[in-house]
């Protein structure tokens, strides 16, 4: 082509050259961060937002720009006539300067494509990771992730419980996330986070995965060591089996705590509360097919109450509702502390210290922690200095892992419905209370369960035995009142 046939450059103005500066940039620290994202032994989830979400936008919004810039010269071509412009361009192969372009650009896709191809695969990767799902927003999920981490499914992903396997959940879970992400950028989220999750995925298609409950069978035995609120701390200590049991007779017999489960039964109750605390309907079905409908005698629901309501089906989330974002009391966290002699039992009355310094409401977890030392401190002005320190920075640890003042999570935020002993628990049908047609009741009759094999301090613990112990409250001043109430009536978690 001669210089007079030569056309002008599309590209040649500043729309176009703008769009190459920041699409160059945006590929260049793109391919930068990627190297970085691969051969990093640490994953930081900004960096990765930064890689696989800031860095391709900008490099879209640069071609998008670039393109633009294109159109408007050709507009501008054609309308000062400044040589023969079409609106689509015209491409001979036969010259070698189109063949250099077609080639170029061409190179330039494929290139293009294979980043944008990995790109994709590691956002997805990235967007399922724990670091994205816990650390990217940092205020309002950081008492999930504290708690994650000291939760026996801290090698579990977020995505394996939340979303499990398969595209339909994986694509329900973004567009519901997408709200999330604007009610974090702008504050619109409740504190605490409301539990429990409305649309979680049934247990059965992702906790069951690993824990197949048709597989169980036997009993388990727990030993439980508390200790009392006296100048003493005197230590309590029970041994129990808890009746695992199981749904598959091939494996063992049938019943046990697993009875409840969708193995050869199916148990669906209403809830009055949101937070399934209140439960006045239970319907069973056995294998056998016949329906046993059980009702609460004190605020049973009206006919067109149950008929407008959906019972919900039970399954693990139902007793298993803190899996692992679980919010330790005062109560059991100075237990297990002083069990373990991270907080020394001989300070006197330092159980009761202990759980009302970190009972009382605080407004953020720096005083809170300022505060703790400042009342032990004062609690034990002769005491030996390593001893009271050590029990300081045990329960200042305790407070960050469990206590979160900014978002007011808190163990009495989120009920536990494993056992009964802070919350209602099993009790919330296994309570004498509810009653079929014809008077069968749901038994609260604690061997359904479990059996204590021992109970008490010292000596008393060497008497076992095989058939199953009276519990005997610990607190000799209380009697025999506690006979017919709920441990939670009086156990909250804070001091007695």
């Amino acid at each position: 082509m001669s210089v007079a046939e030569k056309k002008p450059s599309l590209i040649q103005n500043w729309i176009s050259v703008a769009g190459l500066i920041v699409a160059t940039g945006s590929l260049f620290a793109m391919l930068c961060l990627m190297a970085m994202d691969f051969f990093s032994a640490s994953k930081n989830p900004y960096i990765g937002i930064v890689t696989y979400f800031v860095a391709p936008a900008f490099l879209g919004l640069g071609l998008f720009v670039i393109v633009g810039g294109m159109l408007f010269e050709r507009h501008q071509l054609i309308r000062s006539q400044q040589g023969v412009v079409s609106w689509f361009p015209v491409v001979d192969l036969n010259r070698p300067r189109h063949r250099q372009i077609l080639g170029s650009l061409i190179g330039f896709g494929v290139v293009l494509l294979l980043v944008i191809a990995v790109s994709s695969y590691r956002s997805y990767h990235f967007t399922e990771s724990k670091q994205f799902c816990g650390q990217t927003c940092h205020t309002v999920m950081k008492p999930e992730f504290t708690a994650y981490q000291n939760s026996p499914h801290a090698r579990v992903t977020c995505t394996e419980c939340h979303i499990g396997a398969g595209a339909t959940w994986f694509v329900r879970s973004k567009l519901s996330g997408s709200y999330q992400v604007y009610a974090t950028l702008f504050h619109k989220y409740p504190t605490p986070i409301p539990t429990p999750v409305k649309n979680l995925r049934p247990a059965q298609e992702t906790c069951e995965q690993c824990h197949w409950p048709q597989k169980f069978y036997g009993a388990v035995e727990r030993v439980r060591t508390h200790f009392k609120y006296d100048d003493e701390n005197s230590p309590y200590t029970v041994r129990l089996l808890l009746k695992v049991g199981g749904g598959d007779p091939l494996h063992g017999p049938v019943g046990g705590i697993h009875w409840h489960m969708n193995v050869a039964n199916k148990t669906e109750y209403i809830a009055s509360d949101d937070a399934r605390q209140v439960i006045p309907w239970v319907r069973m079905t056995d294998r056998d097919g016949r329906v046993t409908t059980y009702e609460v005698k004190e605020g049973r629901l009206k006919p067109e109450q149950v008929a407008e309501a959906t019972p919900r089906r039970m399954d693990c989330i139902d007793c298993h509702n803190r899996p692992t974002h679980i919010f330790r009391s005062p109560d059991e966290t100075v237990d297990m502390a002083m069990m373990l002699g991270r907080i020394d039992p001989k300070l006197p009355a330092i159980k009761k210290h202990a759980v009302d310094a970190l009972a009382a409401d605080y407004t953020e977890t720096e005083d809170a922690c300022r505060q703790i030392a400042e009342k032990l401190q004062k609690d034990y002005p002769n005491a030996a200095t390593g001893t009271v320190t050590r029990a300081i920075v045990e329960l200042q640890k305790i407070y960050r892992d469990n206590f979160f003042p900014e978002m007011k999570s808190r163990w009495k935020a989120y009920p536990n419905n494993i056992g009964h002993f802070e919350w209602a628990g099993c009790f919330r049908c296994h309570d004498d209370q509810h009653v079929s047609a014809d008077g069968r009741k749901i038994s609260a009759d604690c061997k359904s369960c479990h059996v204590i094999i021992s109970q008490g301090a010292a000596t008393e613990l060497k008497t076992i035995s095989s058939q199953g112990l009276e519990f005997e409250h610990p607190a000799e001043e209380v009697g025999d009142t506690w006979k017919g109430m709920k441990c939670n009536d009086c156990h909250s978690g804070g001091a007695m």
